[in-house]
């Protein structure tokens, strides 16, 4: 665990440090791959970053922009990335590899909760994390309600209005025991009906239950929940973060 804060300090210290320099300063004629990578950061704030880095530069990528992955620094927490796979409301992969990224101050604050549920023997399951935002064009082409997918608009090739997971600050998340088996829940992840609603009371009284334990724990680390969907969590301050269209990278 100390690693992983040591980790998350660096990150945070590095994204100071990128935010009191101008990013145009670090592309150089001789910077090859960086200067790349630093492009596409700059150009991601505008939603007009490519999809084609190579190489880990999108991995570099997203480290510049001052993300990490809580399941490398914390290899507890269960991945269960969907739209790595073809197990979503889409059928059909949409993201290159199951990893999940978020921002470093949200991921400590993610790292807190699954410390506190380790102690109660259990632990945190990931769905989602930061999502590209041409991934949430997407998803709005198919699932146009904004009670479960918020939609995209770029006005003048800016990006004016974003889902919370495209600026790398919501979570989507459920319980697992200490065998990583999921714990009953009132519904199945993206489930787009009244009853993934937190205030919906048709659930099992076991299911209510443990979706209250993990909004409390959740909470109790400054995690937003989303009334719509029981499995959805916001960081404190997500409204402050800018959206961002840098690609996932692959596996490793």
């Amino acid at each position: 665990m100390e690693e992983a804060r040591q980790e998350v300090a660096r990150t945070l210290s590095s994204q100071r440090a990128m935010r009191a320099a101008p990013l145009i300063s670090s592309v150089k004629p001789q910077a090859g791959k960086r200067a790349s990578f630093v492009l596409c950061l700059l150009f991601g704030l505008l939603g007009l970053c490519s999809a084609g880095l190579a190489d880990g530069a999108e991995e570099a990528a997203l480290s510049a922009a001052g993300f990490v992955e809580p399941s490398r620094l914390d290899k507890s927490i269960v991945l269960d990335i969907r739209y790595a796979t073809d197990n979503n409301f889409t059928g059909q992969k949409v993201y290159p590899a199951a990893r999940c990224y978020l921002r470093a101050e949200i991921a400590e604050r993610l790292l807190k909760v699954q410390a506190d549920l380790l102690r109660q023997g259990l632990g945190l399951k990931v769905f989602d994390c930061y999502r590209p935002f041409s991934v949430q064009e997407r998803f709005w082409s198919i699932m146009p309600d904004e009670r479960y997918v918020l939609e995209p608009v770029r006005k003048n090739g800016a990006i004016v209005k974003s889902s919370r997971h495209n600026k790398g600050a919501a979570v989507d998340v459920t319980l697992v025991d200490v065998r990583g088996v999921e714990l009953p829940m009132p519904t199945g992840y993206d489930d787009f009906s009244t009853k993934a609603h937190r205030d919906d009371v048709s659930a099992s009284p076991e299911a209510r239950k443990n979706s209250l334990l993990l909004e409390k724990a959740m909470a109790a680390q400054g995690f937003e929940p989303l009334p719509t969907e029981w499995w959805h969590f916001d960081g404190p301050g997500w409204q402050e973060y800018p959206p961002l269209d840098l690609p996932l990278p692959s596996e490793r």
